[in-house]
C-alpha cells in the first residue's frame, strides 16, 4: 500500500485501508439493521412514524406488487418522483431488495426534463406524488413506462390526519392540477394488495447497478451514473471507518432536510444511518422555515447534513438559535463549498463544527471527509477516505506536487461503473482509473485537499448543478432571441444564480419574457435570474462564444 501524504493527518483511528466486500448488497445492510433494531424508530416525517420492522413490512409488500402486479425484471428501472415522505424510503429499499434500477427524479424537473431522463433511462414503472402527475400526463406517451403508481402527500399518516392531509393539498393549498391517468394505480391499494405476502428472494451482486443518478457531470449534458451495489456498500463501510466510534448504534436522531434523491442524503443519510439505526426525521420543504424550525425543536438531534445555503438560512431563524445544541455531534456540508463566514457562525452559535466533505454523484458520493476528532481544517474539503486516492492533474494528465492547481481525479471502489449508454463520456472522464472530476483543487504538504474553484462554467444554485447549454438551449428557442450565453454570477451573500446575456431578434423583447418563457421550461433554480441584452457577445474563432468573458 503506497504512503500517500494524507495518511499522517489520518486520526488515529481511521485505518488506512478496509475491507468493503462485508455486505452482499445494501439489502443486507437493510436486513441487518432491521434485525438489529426492529421496534426503534427508523422514519419520521409530519409527526408519522414508521419502526424498522414497520417499515419492512411496507417494503415486502411494495417488492410483492412490484413483482406480482407490474412487468418489471431484476435489472429493470423504477423511477421515483417525490420531495421527503416516508414513501421514499419504503420504495427505494423495496427498489433495491428486488434487483430494480433506481432512477431518482428531482420533483421539481419540467415534462421536458423529466421526459429526457425518462427515455433516457427506459424506466417502465414510475412511482410519483400526484402534485406532480400533471407533468407526467404530457409526456408519458412518449416514454417505456407501463406502469404508473400515484401517491399523495399524507397517505402514509394514520387515517384520519392523512385524509386532511390530503384535502388540504388538494383543495386548500390547490397545489395538485388536474391531471387525468386514467390507468394509474395508487400507492395505498398497491400496498394493501401486498401487506403480509412473502415476496421473492433476489440474488443480487455487488457488480449489479443499484441506481442511475442522473448529473450533468463534467460536461453538462444529462447522463446518469451507473452506481451499483458495491459502490454504495463500499461508500458506506468508507464513512463508517472515517466516522468510529463517534455515534452510538441504535441511538442517535438525524435530521433529513437534504432530498433522498439528492446523492447526498441518499448514500449518507438514508443508508449510512439506518445502519447505525438512527431516528431519520425527514423535512419535506425545508424552505418552510417555520415548520421546519418545529420540527428541529421537536426531535433532538444528533447529526445533521446539509449545503452551505441550508445552514446559513437556518441560522438566521431566531428559534433555531434558542434550541438546545447539547446532542449535536456532528453537522456535515457538501453539495456545494462551505463558506468560512459560515462556520465560523455555526462554531459560535451551536458550540459544533461544520465540517466540510466532497463528493459527486459518479463517487456515491464521499471522496473525501475532514476529520471529526478535532483536527480538521476550516475551508477545505478535507482527507480522502481509506481506499481512497485522489490526484491533482494538469491538461495532459500528469500529476501535480503540492499546492499546485488542477483538476482533481478520483480512485476507489466507490467510483461509478459509468455513464449509462454513455461509453464515450465515460471513456472520456476515467484516465489512468481516476475519474477526472471536472474541479480544479489543491493538495496542501499534510495531504489535505482544497478547491480552488469549481467545475469550469458550472453554476452551482444552492448545491444542485446547473449548466450553462442547457439554460442556452431553451432560451434560443425564443423566436425573438438570436443569439444567447449564460454564465454564473454572486450576489452579495456569496449565493450563485445564473444570469443570461441575449442578443436581440426582436426589438421587442424583454427580460420578463424570457423569464416567464424559461418559467415553462426549466426548474426554478435554473432560470436566469438576471437578463441583459447586448449588441454583441464575445466568441472564439470558430463562433463559439465565451462565457468567461461575457461581462
Amino acid at each position: 500500500m503506497a504512503d500517500f501524504p494524507w495518511f499522517k493527518s489520518y486520526p488515529e483511528f481511521v485505518p488506512k485501508e478496509i475491507s468493503v466486500d462485508n455486505y452482499a448488497n445494501i439489502g443486507a445492510i437493510y436486513d441487518e439493521a432491521v434485525s438489529k433494531f426492529g421496534d426503534r424508530i427508523a422514519y419520521k416525517n409530519m409527526d408519522t412514524t414508521l419502526t424498522f420492522n414497520e417499515l419492512d413490512e411496507q417494503v415486502n409488500a411494495l417488492i410483492w406488487y412490484l413483482q406480482n402486479r407490474t412487468n418489471l425484471k431484476p435489472g429493470d428501472r423504477i423511477a421515483l418522483q417525490m420531495p421527503n415522505l416516508l414513501q421514499m424510503p419504503v420504495a427505494i429499499f423495496a427498489c433495491l431488495k428486488a434487483g430494480y434500477i433506481l432512477v431518482n427524479t428531482n420533483p421539481l424537473y419540467t415534462a421536458d426534463e423529466m421526459l429526457h431522463q425518462y427515455k433516457d433511462s427506459e424506466a417502465k414503472v414510475i412511482i410519483i406524488l400526484e402534485n406532480f402527475a400533471a407533468n407526467l400526463e404530457k409526456i408519458l406517451d412518449q416514454t417505456s413506462i407501463e406502469t404508473v403508481i400515484l401517491t399523495r402527500v399524507g397517505d402514509m399518516c394514520p387515517p384520519v390526519k392523512g385524509s386532511i392531509v390530503n384535502l388540504v393539498v388538494k383543495h386548500v393549498k390547490k397545489m395538485v392540477p388536474s391531471f387525468s391517468l386514467p390507468s394509474a394505480k395508487r400507492w395505498k391499494d398497491c400496498l394493501k394488495e401486498g401487506l403480509g405476502k412473502n415476496p421473492q428472494n433476489v440474488d443480487i451482486q455487488l457488480s449489479d447497478v443499484a441506481f442511475l443518478q442522473y448529473t450533468g457531470g463534467t460536461t453538462g449534458v444529462s447522463k446518469g451514473a451507473e452506481l451499483t451495489h458495491g459502490n454504495i456498500c463500499a461508500n458506506v463501510q468508507q464513512v463508517e471507518a472515517w466516522i468510529g466510534s463517534l455515534f452510538e448504534e441504535g441511538q442517535e436522531t438525524i435530521i433529513t432536510a437534504l432530498p433522498l434523491y439528492h446523492i447526498f442524503a441518499l448514500t449518507a443519510n438514508c443508508v449510512v444511518f439506518f445502519r447505525y439505526g438512527a431516528t431519520n426525521v425527514l423535512i419535506t420543504n425545508p424552505r418552510d422555515m417555520k415548520s421546519f424550525m418545529k420540527d428541529l425543536k421537536k426531535n433532538p438531534f444528533s447529526i445533521l447534513t446539509g449545503v452551505n445555503t441550508l445552514f446559513n438560512g437556518m441560522m438566521n431563524q431566531e428559534a433555531f438559535r434558542a434550541l438546545d445544541f447539547t446532542p449535536l455531534k456532528l453537522a456535515l456540508g457538501g453539495g456545494m463549498a462551505v463558506q468560512d463566514v459560515v462556520a465560523d457562525r455555526w462554531q459560535k452559535i451551536t458550540g459544533s463544527p461544520l465540517l466540510e466533505a466532497y463528493g459527486l454523484s459518479e463517487t456515491s458520493p464521499a471522496a473525501t471527509i475532514n476529520p471529526v476528532d478535532g483536527t480538521h481544517q476550516r475551508g477545505t474539503i478535507g482527507l480522502p477516505l481509506p481506499n481512497t486516492e485522489l490526484g491533482i492533474f494538469d491538461d495532459n494528465y500528469n500529476r501535480l506536487g503540492f499546492n499546485e492547481p488542477g483538476e482533481i481525479g478520483v480512485k476507489g471502489p466507490q467510483v461509478m461503473k459509468g455513464y449509462w449508454k454513455r461509453q464515450d463520456e465515460t471513456d472520456r472522464c476515467m484516465k489512468n482509473g481516476f475519474f477526472m472530476t471536472g474541479d480544479i483543487g489543491i493538495m496542501k504538504e499534510d495531504g489535505f485537499f482544497k478547491i480552488v474553484d469549481r467545475k469550469k462554467e458550472m453554476i452551482n444554485v444552492s448545491g444542485f448543478n446547473v449548466f450553462p447549454n442547457e439554460i442556452e438551449k431553451i432560451i434560443a428557442e425564443h423566436p425573438k432571441v438570436l443569439e444567447v450565453g449564460v454564465r454564473g454570477e454572486t450576489d452579495d451573500s456569496g449565493k450563485e444564480y445564473p444570469k443570461a446575456f441575449i442578443i436581440k431578434k426582436d426589438s421587442s423583447l424583454t427580460a420578463e419574457e424570457i423569464q416567464a418563457f424559461c418559467h415553462e421550461k426549466l426548474t426554478n433554480y435554473k432560470v436566469p435570474r438576471e437578463v441583459v441584452f447586448r449588441d454583441e457577445l464575445p466568441k472564439s474563432n470558430v463562433g463559439k462564444i465565451l462565457r468567461r468573458k461575457l461581462v
